[in-house]
């Protein structure tokens, strides 16, 4: 019987945990942190061994293969210590994906990946293929990967590509790749080496769909063998292959298959929607769905929580929730979307945030910034020149009630936090959470 050792009890620990047990694995569940107490019941009740508050038996354990939570780096005390041991260390996709015969659909991206998978999964379902959705998104792909689908989607973060070693996914979606995670990686470079990880055991039966308009995507493509066929999407030019948009219209073309559909009546707006558009209804049309079909879903889709999602109009102020942007270039999109004076929420954890990129499309679009974070320091120095009015807080309740005060007939108030969320709260659905909340007791 082989042992494995799973380091975290987060969702892709306790996942791995369950797929381990289900397959006869002896476990070893290890995680740094207190576990809470309806985990610790759940692992209880399977009879898998665990510890928390330490990785004290992990260092001991004589595993055979190790699991680790995407959120653990790779130069921590624990990972540095097995690595020395010369032990297979995995994330919980490539676990999973030892358990699948299903063809695989891997969407990831800076921005864009979680709105692309979620579309793909409604075309998909729409024309009535049986298919998950699951991985940086909903339920780890631990618990889909034995089921009987016709296709996995899986979203995939940077973090769990890291880990990858033989996962294959059939089609690849790219949406594009800009700085992000500059707190857990030593350059750009190996931020972008992790996002190109996707392609890296494709074959030439296999697809890669990628933005185009992306430079730093196309300059790696230029300079690295991409052994499955390509599938670009672009806003900027005609294509033979992939997917282009002209005059209104969205245009997919793979092998002799071509589409053409109108966005007139896509409720999902602005140009990274678009493309997002375009990188979902090319696999669409790689699987033969009916055109009538793509056009339904995309026209009838509304978007995803926490991104650019209407929460509510009061005194004719719009107030959106963009609590997935955690990252500068999502943030940029965002404000880039806003056709009216906007009162800006942003602030959290920062990674790394090189704010210059965003100070053209403050200038022209922001009335207020609040900075909301532990430490609001950076955001303020850099910004405090550009608005009018700049407000430093450390509440959901403050930063709403603030924004309502300040703002107009016609405004906008925007939570696009371009940081991470784990100084003031759990995560981005929290905080997304909270803002909604707060929004609705004004």
């Amino acid at each position: 019987m082989k042992k494995v050792l799973i380091l975290g009890a987060g969702l892709s620990g306790i996942g791995s945990a369950e797929l381990a047990k289900r397959n006869s694995f002896d476990i070893l569940l290890s995680e740094s942190n207190e576990i809470d107490a309806k985990i610790k019941s759940k692992l209880k009740k399977l009879d898998i061994e665990f510890e928390e508050n330490s990785h004290t038996n992990a260092k001991t354990y004589s595993a055979d293969l190790v699991i680790k939570s995407p959120g653990i780096p790779d130069e921590s005390d624990i990972i540095n210590s097995l690595s020395k041991k010369g032990l297979s260390i995995i994330s919980e996709i490539e676990f999973a994906s030892l358990f699948s015969s299903t063809p695989a659909i891997g969407v990831t991206g800076s921005n864009g990946k979680t709105t692309t998978a979620t579309i793909i999964h409604k075309l998909l379902s729409n024309a009535n293929i049986n298919c998950s959705i699951s991985g940086n998104i909903g339920k780890c792909f631990s618990s889909v990967s034995q089921k009987n689908y016709d296709y996995d989607v899986i979203e995939l973060s940077s973090f769990q590509l890291d880990g990858i070693v033989n996962f294959q996914p059939k089609i690849a979606v790219l949406t594009g790749i800009s700085e992000d995670h500059m707190d857990r990686y030593s350059s750009f470079q190996k931020y972008i080496d992790s996002k190109f990880r996707i392609v890296m055991n494709q074959t030439n039966e296999d697809y890669f769909i990628f933005n185009s308009d992306c430079s730093v995507t196309t300059e790696y493509i230029n300079k690295n063998k991409i052994k499955s066929k390509l599938l670009p999407f672009t806003l900027k030019k005609i294509i033979d292959q992939g997917a282009y948009y002209k005059d209104g219209v969205i245009n997919i073309i793979s092998d002799k298959n071509k589409i053409s559909m109108s966005i007139e009546n896509f409720k999902l707006k602005g140009k990274h929607n678009i493309r997002n558009a375009m990188a979902a209804a090319t696999v669409a049309n790689l699987l033969q769905i009916r055109k009538e079909t793509i056009r339904k879903s995309l026209e009838h889709f509304q978007g995803v929580e926490h991104r650019l999602e209407k929460v509510l109009t009061i005194n004719k102020v719009n107030y959106i929730n963009d609590s997935k942007a955690t990252n500068i270039n999502a943030t940029y999109y965002a404000l880039e979307s806003m056709n009216s004076p906007t009162v800006w929420i942003v602030g959290g954890v920062d990674k790394g945030n090189d704010y210059s990129e965003l100070k053209k499309i403050v200038s022209k679009k922001v009335k207020a910034i609040i900075c909301l974070g532990s430490n609001n320091l950076k955001i303020i120095d850099f910004f405090e020149n550009l608005v009018e009015y700049i407000f430093d807080v450390d509440s959901m309740e403050d930063a709403v009630n603030i924004a309502y005060k300040i703002s107009k007939s016609g405004d906008n108030v925007l939570l696009s936090p371009a940081c991470a969320s784990f100084d003031l709260f759990d995560d981005f659905e929290d905080r997304g959470r909270q803002f909604k909340n707060a929004v609705r007791k004004l």
